[in-house]
């Protein structure tokens, strides 16, 4: 089971909800995933109006625990306001804070994230914090009351995969006690096997799944793939060797001349 922030869960994949073709297909998307958690994004100008309070109705009919998230935030200030306005709006403490610093990269203002956490943490909020890989800043974060960390593994939306496994590995052995999620950049079913190899507690996607041919089967790959992965793990996989090794050992085997 995971467990995060003293609730636990069947399943390691997070799913998000955006650029779906149909609120049909999200809905079955969903389902075929087996998500127990779904993010969505509080946009202010939709908040209050018919379309978005009709999506945000849809999204609670999921059944799912939800997750909502500060996209688009560029600022600690602008994250915290929204944040307060999600926690209105689901009626949920949990929030995934993204404070994003760069345009073209989308990767996060690690200093804006860093003062949002606290904010948020002394505030009572569940910080899931959209972050990098650097070591730093997780010590940073986790001292600001977080206790989930969310490293991206590509840019969000690039689909490239775990451009830097090592620094994944790295996170992974300095904070072995603490739920690791990757977030962004997975972009095939086998890229989220190799980070759940790694020894990571889940995976959150949403660009792979929705802009797929057939999201709700690409939900369903994901989901295989994501629990392949944690089982290798587990199970204790070989390490590479430089040399070859013989299945079929020959000592103790007759020799004909």
């Amino acid at each position: 089971m995971l467990k995060l922030y003293e609730t636990e869960l069947s399943s390691r994949l997070l799913l998000g909800t955006a650029r779906y073709p149909s609120p049909a297909v999200l809905s079955e998307a969903v389902r075929r995933s087996g998500a127990g958690i779904v993010t969505v994004s509080l946009r202010r100008e939709t908040s209050g109006g018919k379309a978005g309070g009709a999506f945000f109705e849809l999204i609670r009919n999921l059944g799912v625990r939800i997750l909502p998230n500060t996209a688009g935030c560029h600022s600690a200030s602008e994250a915290i306001l929204t944040a307060k306005m999600a926690r209105e709006v689901f009626g949920t403490n949990w929030i995934k804070l993204e404070v994003i610093g760069h345009h073209d990269s989308l990767q996060p203002d690690v200093f804006e994230l860093v003062e949002a956490a606290r904010i948020l943490t002394d505030e009572g909020f569940s910080v899931f914090p959209y972050t990098t890989d650097d070591l730093i800043v997780a010590e940073k974060l986790l001292a600001a009351g977080c206790r989930v960390l969310m490293p991206w593994c590509a840019p969000i939306g690039s689909a490239a995969g775990p451009r830097n496994p090592s620094a994944l590995t790295a996170m992974r052995a300095a904070f072995p006690d603490i739920p690791l999620i990757v977030d962004a950049g997975l972009g095939r079913p086998s890229h989220a096997a190799t980070v759940m190899e790694l020894g990571y507690d889940a995976v959150l996607l949403n660009t792979a799944v929705a802009n797929a041919g057939d999201p709700p089967a690409m939900a369903e790959a994901f989901a295989k793939a994501t629990d392949a992965g944690r089982l290798a793990y587990l199970a204790g996989m070989l390490e590479p060797r430089d040399m070859a090794v013989p299945s079929t050992p020959v000592i103790g085997k007759a020799v004909f001349s």
